[in-house]
């Protein structure tokens, strides 16, 4: 037996689904206002996980212009089905539910089929033994919602000749629990005899939990299990490290045995400043239903697995010669503001007129998931801007609260300062001023406090420290997204001049 820690894929990593071919796993999560969409990972063992790409990386399969951070792409789920990969998922901001298919996981992905009649959100697909697909998802109550969170799930035939619904629309379940709210996330599963719709119930936050019900029919009754919910942590109260669990999704090993992703959020100090994360379960059957984690009824930070670990690279350090593929955008990117080929070795980004806390546009950002409260992050800059330039580095959580090492160009002289934007209010922490072009940025996170540090012709300069961030939370800022961080240059009139970066490292 090996063990193995929580969470699998750490840091913005919310609603994992996941599909085995063969001896491989294929797991993708949702990305919001962020491009490219939809992360791919690639596993051979459950545990370890490497990103292989991104499934909706051009701008014609995913349209995020004035998507807020927390719009855009809602709940992947990924199935392979005869040869062929299939994502399913939801654009709440353009379009709607769509399918795109792919022989390679790592891509490229089709373009869109949008499916006409298939609303809601949370879709996913079921393929039956006779080959034949179905499409499940959640809606509001057809009947008239009579409370906040009144939905239900539903069940319809998608022709994959056509990729569109077909047949009749049915619903098949509305929840385990009285008076439920917000069932979502549904899955659907077939094992001896039996379909299963396993769904999420109580919304995203501490009433998140996960409950089942099956049916001999594909189309109903289902009943729902007289133990559910079979996953949650709302009784474990709110001191409990972990909290919001829920959205699950399971997958059979070549070996029979059963596993469960699902999310939940790391809290630290009362926040949960990297938002939702992608943790595993063990799951065994007993009497025709599932148990997750038996004898535990919880997710654990380290349990043991009985699959042969398999690790892979963790990536800390990135050579800027090139976009790389764990590399985030906000909104639909102008990539005419980065360029690979002016500097061998360097990416050159050109500011862009606005803010983060624009709603519109793409600002010049190059982010990277924040993995861990305890983190170092570091950037190698060239800043050559005109004056009324900026640029430097950033954590970000949404559009109004930011976290920045701010490098203002004014004619000689740079003075950096240390800003946090909070409900879109700007707050200096320290200032320092330097006359060199040529600066290393790094943030030190040590869990809800924050360094920002300059290093310039080899001096290290300490900006601001003990800066709170417990601000860059769920709890705090709301929305679905975690942070991110990384380097950005804005302006607030178009200005010329750039900004080159060498190289970036982040640890934890």
């Amino acid at each position: 037996m090996s063990t193995f820690k929580n969470p699998i894929i750490e840091g913005f990593s919310p609603d994992p689904s996941v599909c085995a071919v063969g001896e491989d796993f294929y797991l993708v999560t949702s990305s919001f206002g962020y491009f490219p969409g939809v992360p791919i990972y690639h596993s051979k063992d459950m545990v370890n996980w490497e990103q292989i790409g991104n499934v909706l990386d051009r701008e014609s399969q995913l349209n995020l212009e004035d998507a807020g951070s927390s719009r855009g792409i809602f709940a992947p789920t990924i199935r392979h089905h005869d040869g062929t990969f299939y994502m399913i998922t939801t654009n709440v901001t353009y379009g709607g539910n769509f399918v795109v298919t792919a022989t390679n996981p790592a891509g490229p992905w089709s373009e869109p089929y949008y499916l006409e009649g298939a609303i809601g959100i949370d879709p996913s697909l079921f393929f039956d033994e006779d080959g034949r697909c179905y499409y499940s998802g959640t809606r509001p109550n057809p009947t008239g919602v009579t409370h906040n969170g009144d939905w239900e799930i539903w069940l319809q035939e998608l022709d994959l000749n056509t990729m569109q619904l077909t047949g009749v629309s049915t619903k098949i379940w509305k929840g385990a629990m009285r008076n439920v709210i917000w069932p979502e996330a549904p899955h659907v599963y077939k094992k001896d005899g039996y379909y299963y719709v396993m769904i999420a119930e109580g919304g995203t936050g501490p009433n998140h939990s996960v409950t089942i019900a099956r049916s001999e029919k594909i189309d109903g009754p289902y009943i729902g299990f007289a133990n559910n919910p079979i996953l949650t942590h709302r009784h474990l109260g709110s001191a409990f490290p972990v909290q919001n669990v829920g959205h699950g999704d399971l997958v059979e090993t070549p070996d029979g045995q059963w596993f469960m992703v699902l999310l939940a959020s790391r809290k630290f100090e009362g926040s949960s400043n990297l938002g939702r994360e992608t943790f595993l379960a063990e799951v065994i059957w007993e009497d025709g239903w599932p148990v997750v984690n038996p004898g535990i009824g919880r997710l654990l930070e380290e349990q043991e697995i009985n699959l042969p670990l398999v690790p892979v690279e963790e990536k800390t350090d990135y050579q800027l010669n090139e976009i790389h593929r764990e590399f985030l955008f906000i909104r639909n990117p102008d990539m005419t503001h980065y360029d690979t080929t002016a500097r061998e070795g360097w990416i050159r980004m050109t500011p862009t007129v606005g803010r983060f806390k624009d709603e519109k546009g793409s600002p010049t950002y190059l982010g990277l998931r924040q993995p861990s409260l305890w983190f170092e992050y570091t950037a190698a800059l060239d800043i050559q801007l005109a004056a009324g330039g900026e640029a430097g580095i950033a954590v970000i959580q949404g559009e109004n609260h930011t976290l920045k090492l701010a490098v203002h160009v004014k004619d000689s002289e740079k003075v950096i300062q240390l800003i946090t934007t909070i409900d879109g209010v700007d707050e200096v922490h320290g200032e320092t001023k330097v006359t060199a072009s040529e600066l290393e940025l790094k943030f030190v996170g040590e869990g809800q406090k924050l360094k920002g540090i300059v290093v310039a012709r080899g001096e290290e300069i300490v900006v601001a420290e003990d800066v709170a961030t417990h601000y860059l939370s769920t709890e705090l800022a709301g929305g679905f997204v975690g942070c991110t961080v990384g380097i950005y240059t804005s302006s607030d009139v178009e200005a010329p001049g750039y900004v080159d970066a060498n190289w970036i490292k982040l640890t934890k």
